[in-house]
């Protein structure tokens, strides 16, 4: 039996921390079961309660900026009034363009409070992809944080709103106190949002519990980035299931959060799990290992949230004496490869890892409920892990339609059954969302949801994260979409074929980007470092193919597919006669060509990538 094996004794000896957290784990199992969608218990309420319980403790904590949950609440009620007055009502839709700062979280709380979900934006969007994410909910209006002014500006004028203003400025100051000065045709939102009352809305047709809060994008296989929307049940069972039940959140613990509030696991796992406990979250514009330690014991953190990467960023800082210096005791989050997780606890001195695993637009998750090592825990939720073909993220078959479950201990794909119960909420776009679906999976009439990850049982219904299959990989904790890459490098008029795939390194987390492509056969040299300088102009610095191969023709099966599993062997090796390889490598601007001397560092770890 392998270590990460979870055995029946391993779960009794659980027993007694599970025993501590008896009362909170009762109360967080009631919201997190609650089925009833037109309940007025929402986000908005979620604040309210802490405002009437915890008022004078802090809910935000952000550089010297402490912001009590009374403070908080009147300034997101204020924001609510603005939005009303802007004619705004319930079903409505904005869009947030914001870095981690307070200003974003009481954006969503003032629209939540009136019905109106918030699209977030991923920061690092620019060019087609950026206008594309917004238009995809054609919101009535975008809230613009002056940092991310220079990026919006380039995509304003083919935007789809509903709105005759349609465009709000935030400055990037303590926007309470100040107000900044807004750009030609942008609203000055802070100013505005300063002449209403403070008062919680009263409303004739409040917002439900199972109507639309945000929309999260995800990478998926169709290319640009979906939309999936999320209820304001995601963040009632964030509440219970996470706050209550994994972490036992208290008025006096503080979750540290650098990882971007655009992403589930910030906005709804790890602020879901603050609004349990009436804690404070405290944020930081961008994740940095240097700094991390002595934030943590700046605002006496005692929770943070994580992704696999960041914890592995942490672990390559040499060691101090200072290591355990610090008030955390517990850590939620995902990506946490078995590979570094003991490693971690030990050096850390953490007690609890709440691993977990779940997507934005998912029906099913799972939580280290009993806090083993090496697992992201069980689920409630009815699930299979089925065969699957290699390379794929399609299931296979047998000679009657049906799927087959693979044997005990074997790596499968990862559906979750779709029922009343364990409804799935798919994307704004309904031929994405039907894609997602599996039907007459096991019988007639069923339907599953494909997460398209692979995972194990390691025993008692505990399951170990293995690979994300098909058409997106994960870089730098980010999903990226392979055919999305694909597009942007077609529009470069640079080439005739690209196939675009993930490739690991030593001693990364998730899979680095990687483009073959054919150049464009126009009498002109290929330029690799032209193609570098259009990509920076049109992707994500994550989304960027560290790995570029140069080749004369990208081999295909007898129907015109690609052969991207055989591709995706070859990796980043020169081994391929006539081929050319380059890479990104650390700190430098632009593609430099392998030699056999730099693939063998790259092997042996030596570049940090």
């Amino acid at each position: 039996m392998s270590n990460d094996q979870v055995r029946a004794r391993d779960i009794v000896r659980s027993l007694p921390g599970i025993v501590r957290k008896f009362p909170s784990i009762a109360r967080g199992y009631y919201y997190y079961a609650v089925k009833d969608q037109n309940r007025e218990l929402t986000l908005g309420t979620l604040i309210e309660r802490n405002a009437e319980r915890h008022g004078d403790r802090p809910a935000v904590l952000y550089d010297d900026r402490a912001i009590s949950w009374s403070e908080f609440n009147g300034w997101a009620n204020r924001i609510a009034h603005f939005l009303q007055n802007q004619g705004l009502t319930k079903g409505d839709a904005i869009a947030v363009f914001l870095e981690n700062r307070p200003e974003l979280l009481a954006v969503v709380a003032g629209a939540a409070k009136l019905g109106v979900a918030c699209a977030m934006l991923n920061t690092s969007q620019k060019g087609k992809v950026l206008e594309h994410s917004i238009n995809l909910i054609e919101p009535k209006m975008v809230v613009v944080g002056e940092e991310l002014l220079a990026s919006f500006e380039g995509v304003k004028g083919g935007l789809k709103t509903g709105h005759p203003d349609p465009f709000l400025f935030m400055a990037d100051i303590n926007t309470l106190n100040a107000f900044g000065e807004a750009p030609d045709g942008f609203t000055n939102m802070a100013e505005r949002v300063s002449t209403f009352n403070s008062s919680n809305p009263a409303l004739l047709d409040p917002p439900r519990m199972g109507d639309t809060a945000i929309y999260l994008f995800t990478s998926g296989t169709t290319g640009l980035p979906k939309a999936a929307p999320g209820s304001h049940r995601k963040f009632v069972k964030a509440y219970g299931g996470f706050g209550m039940m994994s972490l036992a959140m208290e008025p006096e613990d503080v979750l540290y959060c650098t990882l971007p509030l655009y992403h589930g696991t910030a906005l709804l796992v790890c602020w879901g799990s603050v609004l349990a406990g009436g804690s404070a979250i405290a944020i930081r514009r961008k994740f940095s290992a240097s700094a991390f330690w002595d934030d943590v014991r700046r605002y006496r953190a005692t929770t943070f949230g994580y992704v696999g990467e960041l914890c592995r960023y942490l672990l390559n800082h040499p060691a101090s004496e200072q290591d355990r210096n610090h008030s955390l005791t517990k850590m939620i989050g995902n990506g946490l490869r078995p590979s570094i997780w003991r490693e971690f606890k030990e050096r850390f001195g953490i007690d609890t890892v709440a691993e977990l695993y779940a997507s934005s637009e998912g029906n099913i998750g799972f939580s280290n409920f009993f806090n083993m090592d090496n697992t992201v825990g069980f689920s409630t939720a009815p699930y299979k892990l089925v065969k699957f073909h290699d390379g794929t993220r399609d299931p296979v078959r047998d000679k009657k339609g049906f799927m087959q479950e693979v044997g005990k201990g074997e790596a499968g794909l990862l559906i979750g059954e779709i029922t009343k119960k364990w409804s799935f909420e798919g994307y704004t776009q309904k031929e994405a969302t039907e894609k997602s679906i599996l039907r007459d999976a096991f019988k007639k009439g069923d339907a599953w949801f494909n997460t398209g990850d692979v995972l194990k049982e390691i025993g008692c219904r505990h399951l170990q994260f293995v690979d994300r299959m098909g058409d997106t990989y994960r870089w730098k904790g980010e999903n990226v979409s392979t055919n999305e890459v694909e597009n942007i490098i077609d529009g470069s008029g640079m080439v005739e074929e690209a196939i675009v795939y993930g490739v690991e390194i030593p001693n990364t987390n998730g899979k680095a980007g990687m483009v073959t492509l054919v150049p464009h056969s126009n009498g002109s040299e290929f330029d690799v470092n032209k193609l570098f300088a259009y990509l920076k102009a049109n992707l994500p610095p994550y989304a960027i193919p560290v790995f570029v191969r140069v080749t004369r023709a990208i081999e295909k099966t007898g129907t015109f597919k690609y052969r991207k599993v055989d591709i995706q062997k070859a990796g980043y090796s020169l081994e391929r006669d006539n081929d050319e390889v380059f890479a990104w490598l650390p700190r430098t601007e632009g593609y430099k060509q392998l030699t056999s001397e730099l693939v063998a560092d790259i092997d042996a770890g030596k570049v940090s990538f």
